[in-house]
């Protein structure tokens, strides 16, 4: 199912609050895949405004695909059809994971140049002041649905061995090992961020639409910079997870990252 290029915020405030509150309850589980709306009516006496209000807030749900309509059995929720598409990460895997994705999922390339990056980039890279580095910007998307929308930065010295096509049709991380980089380690960060024009546009959003934001600095294995990755993320197409163990004793009892345990022996722990 590829969400509706026009699926905006609808017109007015009332709509898009009446549009919000439902967007949040489908996306976080509260509206369960199946179940059914009330009615128009009865969702205007609830939300406090006009039926036209309602209709408009639901147009756009419809049209993002998070809800269906039929004549006679009511509007129905299908939040599985996005749940469907999330891709999930674990910080224990997290590193072939994102390999894993860029062979499952395909991307686009939006941009692509040479030249110096903003100054924060150059320095986390380890780049002179006058550096050029390799700058593109491409979005990912699965099964045709963008998910997510990606600017790297890589030295010169090592994007020149591949070409602008290269980097069109294979993941990133491919490019880089072809090119003699042994990958050693990354730093992540994450947070959240709004989606300006250009990012609402390439994802299919209305603009200040919530996103999360991750910062990558990926070295190889002498500890050099590699690629900086700046990814904004749709939330409802795209998650971290964390697995987390109790740890300590008595009042100092507390949760942990459990990085590298199984499922399986984190869920018995936590049930202790």
């Amino acid at each position: 199912m590829e969400v509706a290029r026009s699926a905006t915020l609808p017109e007015g405030a009332k709509a898009r609050r009446v549009y919000l509150s439902l967007y949040d309850q489908i996306t976080d589980g509260r509206l369960c895949d199946g179940e059914i709306l009330p009615g128009e009516q009865k969702l205007a006496e609830t939300y406090c405004v006009s039926r036209v209000t309602i209709r408009r807030a639901l147009d756009v749900l419809s049209a993002r695909g998070l809800i269906e309509k039929r004549v006679g059995s009511g509007t129905r929720v299908r939040s599985k059809a996005m749940s469907d598409k999330r891709a999930a990460l674990t910080f224990n895997t997290l590193m072939p994971q994102l390999v894993e994705m860029g062979q499952s999922t395909t991307a686009r390339l939006l941009s692509f140049s040479y030249r110096q990056p903003p100054d924060y980039v150059a320095q986390a890279l380890g780049l002179g002041a006058a550096e050029n580095a390799q700058i593109a910007t491409r979005v990912r998307l699965a099964n045709a649905v963008p998910f997510s929308y990606l600017t790297t930065y890589v030295p010169t010295q090592i994007a020149q061995n591949y070409s602008e096509n290269d980097l069109a049709t294979m993941p990133l991380f491919k490019l880089l090992e072809r090119s003699g980089v042994q990958i050693g380690a990354a730093h992540q960060s994450v947070s959240a961020s709004l989606a300006g024009p250009e990012v609402a546009e390439a994802l299919n959003l209305a603009e200040g639409s919530a996103l999360l934001s991750l910062k990558r600095v990926v070295r190889d294995v002498d500890g050099n910079g590699v690629e900086f990755l700046s990814g904004l993320y749709r939330p409802d197409m795209f998650s971290l997870e964390m697995p987390l163990t109790r740890v300590g004793d008595g009042v100092g009892r507390h949760w942990e990252p459990a990085i590298g345990q199984a499922d399986q022996d984190l869920a018995k722990q936590a049930r202790s």
